[in-house]
């Protein structure tokens, strides 16, 4: 660190991060250039997580079946950009159809705030209700067809890339 290493120390100091802590949280502010990350969960707690997107969200408002049913509303994030905090114990899964959805909710209340996305199975969707307070600028919503899920999907211009980091 030459010359920086009272800086370092100062912050180490200032923020009571351990070395480690500093390093992940230069790392993540670098890697995640543009992006904040937004924090939230379930209606009980019992599940948390983190991820890091845009403070101005693009959400899909999906009118397949399931999603009608859960008035299910989600923005799209690669999987290296979500990370489960507490609760993988608290989580069952529900699919159906091609089983290609992984449709993750809470045991204990039934919220879905996240899910593994058909249309992006390397990604994850994210209930943007489900945040916590504080991060989110502003939200875009796109409606999009799920009733004709794969003319919607091959359609769509950019959907496919949304969970690629």
């Amino acid at each position: 660190l030459g010359a920086q290493s009272g800086r370092w120390a100062a912050f180490l100091q200032r923020h009571r991060l351990s070395g480690e802590e500093a390093a992940r949280l230069l790392l993540d502010a670098y890697e995640y250039r543009g992006l904040v990350k937004h924090t939230g969960g379930c209606h009980c707690g019992a599940v948390r997580f983190e991820v890091w997107a845009s403070p101005d969200l693009h959400v899909f408002n999906c009118n397949c079946s399931i999603c009608t049913k859960k008035q299910n509303r989600h923005f799209i994030v690669p999987a290296s950009r979500f990370k489960l905090l507490k609760g993988a114990e608290n989580l069952t899964t529900y699919t159906f159809n091609t089983h290609c959805a992984q449709h993750t909710f809470c045991k204990t209340c039934g919220v879905q705030s996240f899910y593994t996305p058909r249309s992006n199975p390397d990604g994850f969707g994210i209930a943007p209700h489900c945040l916590d307070e504080g991060t989110v600028n502003s939200i875009v919503l796109e409606d999009i067809n799920g009733k004709e899920w794969e003319k919607a999907v091959k359609e769509h211009k950019t959907i496919r890339d949304m969970s690629k980091p």
